[in-house]
């Protein structure tokens, strides 16, 4: 069998590192990339195509969540592990929004990480246990799944929320048009829709709301 190709995306060497020496000291594995950046992230999957990308969702200039959307656009066939420190009802519905499969706590032990990855290798879905509950717990006897609330943050759009990462990381318009090749107005317009979606009138106020829903770190 030809070897499982994993793509690690982290900002930090220290866990790129340690997840690179995991793999390469089991059979079966091959690390063909590394990523520090969420675009990075993209462009790398498009590049190289590998069979699972393991992203941390904390991610410059892209967060995890939405490097998922569009690893999955640019190549499907591609199975997305994200990695958390926190997890939360609200965070899972949105990995799973995003097309990833798997999500592992940080604080998982390093089994249940390979089996993530085995999983996910083989195109089955792997959650954490809280994650796992949850889900289980959507579902009544016949099947269907419950109504859940619908939460402000999505009712925002895939490009509102890049701005939001943006925004937090403390760039202007016109930078964040230059990241994303649009224009100012254009750029100033999204913004204008985030403020009266979410209801801020600061961008103190986005700078928490990232933060709290881990688009950035703290």
């Amino acid at each position: 069998m030809k070897n499982l190709r994993v793509l690690i995306a982290d900002d930090h060497d220290l866990m790129r590192r340690g997840l690179r020496a995991l793999l390469e000291a089991q059979p079966g594995y091959e690390v063909c990339g590394e990523a520090s950046k969420g675009r990075e992230a993209v462009a790398k999957s498009e590049q190289l195509r590998p069979d699972v990308v393991i992203i941390d969702i904390c991610m410059p200039e892209l967060n995890g969540i939405e490097a998922t959307r569009q690893i999955r656009r640019v190549s499907p066939r591609t199975e997305v592990l994200i990695l958390s420190v926190h997890h939360s009802d609200q965070l899972i519905r949105e990995i799973l929004d995003a097309g990833a499969r798997g999500f592992v706590v940080k604080s998982d032990s390093d089994t249940d990480l390979l089996r993530a990855i085995d999983a996910l290798g083989n195109h089955k879905p792997f959650f954490t246990s809280y994650a796992t509950e949850l889900l289980l717990g959507r579902y009544g006897t016949d099947g269907a799944a419950s109504p859940l609330e619908s939460l402000p943050g999505e009712r925002l759009t895939s490009r509102e929320r890049e701005i939001i990462q943006l925004l937090a990381e403390g760039r202007t318009s016109k930078e964040i048009a230059t990241v994303l090749n649009i224009s100012a107005k254009t750029a100033e317009t999204h913004r204008a829709n985030i403020m009266r979606k979410l209801d801020f009138h600061s961008v103190g106020e986005i700078v928490r709301y990232a933060v709290r829903n881990q688009i950035i770190d703290p």
